[in-house]
């Protein structure tokens, strides 16, 4: 998603549209940041590890005698102090209602877990909590911090490292997750196999999560904002629903095509087929960009039509009288 094109695109909302905008992107984020604290909370009542800064901020809560929530929201408030230094652009809402809420929530979604499931800790559900946890959490990271209301403190380490020493986001948050890591061990945190694999795929996972999920539903609440109504919201289901049968359908003749005669391809039919493949994915991307292109500029034309329409009328109102 280009920021600069959805930045003019947010300015050319009115007043009603760009309130709905915010309200239903802090919404998202809410949701994010509940699924990531949902996440967090499998992890830990599976004795799997948290997540490196959750499980430093559970140790020092540990040998300071005191809950998770308040030393997390402690924690949080001195990086906090550093990004308004450094970036302030980071901070927002989301900024805030992550500092507030995870430490908390992981606190009350830990009740909820152990009264419903006291001890039954097997070996299905501890595969079902490292998925559950792992999928949750990363990807209600990617959620909250998508609709770009600001992030959480520790989130805003990486992006900003990785703009100021010029490397990519993805190694700089691998590099932040093993530093905490280092730091969980050091102060007796729950370090275990989900925190190692949250330190070093924490980045990518949130990055594939950014792209399938995230920025798809940022586009669509930024273009339901220019026209917020029950009808936009069912035309956009109803021609998505169908758009993304017949490109499912396509796509599952087409691999189960593939699949039936994979065994009787040689090596150059095989080459061919991955090039066709790859050919066919690029051009879905490129098709979705410039229909996306096209419905924005359609959606602004008309607003902008509408409203020198209504001042017209106006104008020929204030005539007459």
């Amino acid at each position: 998603m280009d920021t600069n094109s959805d930045n003019s695109q947010e300015n050319r909302l009115n007043g009603y549209g760009r309130f709905i905008n915010i309200l239903l992107k802090s919404l998202m984020s809410f949701v994010g940041i509940a699924m990531l604290a949902l996440g967090a909370t499998f992890l830990k009542e599976g004795n799997l590890g948290l997540d490196p800064f959750t499980a430093v901020n559970t140790g020092m809560a540990s040998i300071l005698h005191t809950d998770l929530g308040t030393f997390q929201l402690g924690a949080n408030f001195v990086i906090f102090i550093f990004i308004l230094i450094l970036d302030r652009k980071k901070i927002g809402i989301g900024t805030i209602m992550n500092m507030i809420l995870v430490g908390y929530e992981i606190q009350w979604f830990s009740s909820i877990y152990e009264s419903i499931l006291p001890g039954n800790v097997n070996f299905f559900v501890i595969i079902t909590n490292l998925f559950l946890g792992l999928v949750l959490f990363t990807a209600g990271s990617s959620i909250y911090m998508a609709p770009n209301l600001g992030v959480a403190p520790y989130d805003a380490i990486a992006p900003i490292a990785s703009d100021r020493l010029h490397v990519k986001y993805r190694t700089a948050r691998v590099i932040q997750d093993i530093l905490f890591l280092i730091a969980g061990l050091v102060v007796g945190g729950p370090i275990a196999i989900a925190t190692i694999i949250t330190a070093f795929f924490a980045g990518p996972l949130i990055s594939f999560w950014t792209k399938v999920i995230s920025k798809p539903i940022v586009t669509a609440i930024d273009n339901f904002s220019f026209q917020p109504s029950i009808k936009h919201v069912a035309t956009g289901v109803s021609k998505a629903t169908v758009n993304g049968y017949h490109f499912l359908s396509s796509a599952y003749n087409t691999t189960v095509d593939v699949q039936m005669n994979l065994s009787g391809y040689s090596f150059k039919e095989l080459s061919e087929r991955l090039h066709e493949a790859e050919k066919n994915m690029n051009d879905s991307q490129k098709a979705f960009n410039a229909y996306r292109t096209q419905f924005r500029m359609l959606t602004a034309e008309l607003v902008k039509r509408r409203e020198k329409e209504e001042q017209k009328k106006y104008k020929n109102k204030k005539t007459k009288s």
